[in-house]
């Protein structure tokens, strides 16, 4: 069954980025230290890396996070979501309008401009697809950023919760949650590395 998995790194005092983030600074001042475990030469950490290439049949971002990759200091061949993998999966954007121009127009781009259970509904079923043609369960990603991760728990759709916790204490930033309704969170699975603690709770 294809779950959707909200995957994300966030610091020890709750932040997904760090102060004064922007198209050219896209994980604010410091937020670069959230990541290292993904540059980790640690074999944990790379494997929970390959894991999460591996099981992503559809990733979900919203506008903001997409204008900082596609950007002029965004993703490139070497640093971004499958980078250096085999394969690609679909890319999906919660978005009021398109794009005029995409930058990185070889990676396969949908626009959903009919609100977040939409973007939901339609990575779904471009995950199902992808599994088919796999032959093998693959899940629907939520990278990011803070607010779509938050409104997709706030409409009770997420199925899992991946957090890498790095160990930085930023002070100032994008906080992941911020409030809102409660939710019941069951551990699955821990790991720990010198650059992160890696997270897996199902949401209730």
């Amino acid at each position: 069954m294809t779950r959707i998995v909200a995957d994300i790194s966030v610091s020890l005092d709750g932040f997904v980025t760090g102060p004064d983030p922007g198209p050219r600074n896209g994980l604010g001042d410091g937020g670069e230290a959230l990541h290292t475990w993904a540059f980790s030469d640690d074999p944990e950490d790379r494997r929970v890396l390959g894991e999460g290439m591996a099981r992503s049949g559809a990733v979900l971002l919203g506008r903001r996070l997409f204008d900082i990759v596609d950007g002029p200091e965004g993703w490139d061949d070497e640093v971004g979501y499958g980078a250096g993998q085999v394969g690609r999966p679909a890319f999906l954007v919660v978005t009021g309008a398109e794009p005029r121009s995409v930058r990185l127009g070889a990676l396969d781009w949908t626009f959903v401009t009919t609100g977040l259970p939409d973007a939901v509904a339609a990575a779904r079923a471009r995950a199902e697809a992808a599994s088919a043609a796999a032959g093998r369960e693959l899940d629907v990603v939520l990278m990011g950023g803070a607010a779509l991760i938050r409104s997709a728990f706030a409409a009770g759709l997420v199925d899992v919760l991946s957090l890498h916790l790095s160990p930085v204490l930023l002070g100032a930033g994008t906080p992941l949650f911020t409030g809102g309704t409660a939710r019941s969170l069951v551990q699955r699975d821990v790991r720990v590395t010198s650059a992160a603690t890696h997270l897996t709770y199902d949401v209730l």
